[in-house]
């Protein structure tokens, strides 16, 4: 029954040749992952299964203002399968596929994730309840919040979208991606009742926090918790002078300390509203990106406690 579960989605599966015929003859399963979270999420399920995985942007690297090279066409050509995120966070890979000819199984990992929609690429959030947050229910030029992956409840889903993917690439190991991905699953499960028990000790006023860019409005839905940010939902927007100065304002109104910059976006702009603020930047946090090996989010599960630790210590420290 939950081998059923985890492969229910299906996906057709084309006849592989050159490359990737070659590589699946000789026993390993050549994939691509649009960026380093998703490779990490394939590594899971694929466990000892070997994997000749790229990863197209790679630990602290920016997917909103990736510029594939031909190298990245060609990596893409050979695979047997393609994972990407959706939701408009990875779209420039219609010209690279186009390019590369790829003739492999693609998954969009977040298909069926519950989607959170922002106003004109911003989505700053407010109380809904039970210590959940929403967005503003505001029309005109609403756009899908791409990074569903912040959430590990919509993880679970990524993970058995890609089982299914993997399955549908490699049907001779299907049983195997089939209990990873449970084995996984349950893990995430865990994840998500450890962060939401933490979350819940502390007062709902005090869960304010401070970012680069709005990507954590999922992460903020799921555990009762504001965050600001001056950029949008992706890099490229830039906030006006009144944007800033509200969001100055605001945090000197409401004493809130947890600020933080991200992985791979710009500090500048960040470190120099905390300054105005009169605030400290408490650390650095993963939103976009892992970690190279080293660091303290090499891995999904990391990223998630990392981010929880580093938000929860600031929180506290204000109280």
């Amino acid at each position: 029954m939950q081998r059923r579960a985890f492969l229910a989605t299906t996906f057709s599966l084309p006849a592989l040749g050159g490359a990737a015929g070659r590589a699946l003859a000789q026993g390993s399963l050549p994939a691509v992952a649009t960026f380093s979270i998703l490779g990490d999420l394939i590594r899971q399920v694929a466990g000892n299964r070997a994997l000749a995985l790229n990863v197209l942007v790679g630990p602290d690297g920016d997917a909103h203002d990736f510029q594939p090279r031909p190298s990245d066409a060609e990596r893409l050509r050979g695979a047997a399968l393609l994972v990407r995120n959706g939701l408009g966070f990875d779209d420039w890979l219609g010209r690279l596929t186009s390019a590369a000819g790829f003739a492999g199984t693609t998954v969009t990992a977040s298909d069926g994730v519950p989607i959170r929609a922002s106003e004109g690429g911003h989505s700053h959030s407010h109380g809904g309840g039970a210590g959940r947050r929403r967005p503003h229910a505001v029309e005109p030029a609403r756009t899908p919040d791409p990074h569903a992956w912040g959430n590990p409840a919509n993880a679970r889903i990524y993970v058995r979208n890609i089982a299914a993917g993997l399955s549908a690439a490699d049907p001779a190991s299907a049983a195997l991606y089939a209990r990873n991905a449970a084995a996984y699953d349950a893990r995430l499960a865990a994840l998500d009742a450890e962060t939401r028990a933490a979350f819940a000790a502390i007062p709902e006023a005090r869960r304010k926090v401070l970012t680069s860019h709005d990507a954590f409005g999922y992460f903020g839905d799921a555990y009762g918790i504001t965050f600001l940010a001056p950029q949008g939902i992706n890099t490229h927007s830039e906030p006006s002078a009144s944007d800033i100065a509200d969001l100055i304002r605001q945090v000197r109104a409401q004493g809130i300390t947890a600020v933080f910059v991200e992985n791979m976006a710009n500090p500048t702009m960040l470190e120099r509203l905390s300054r105005e603020a009169g605030v400290r930047v408490g650390g650095r946090l993963y939103s976009d990106a892992l970690s190279p090996p080293g660091g303290p989010a090499p891995s999904y599960e990391a990223l998630i406690r990392h981010n929880t630790g580093l938000i929860l210590a600031a929180i506290k420290g204000a109280a």
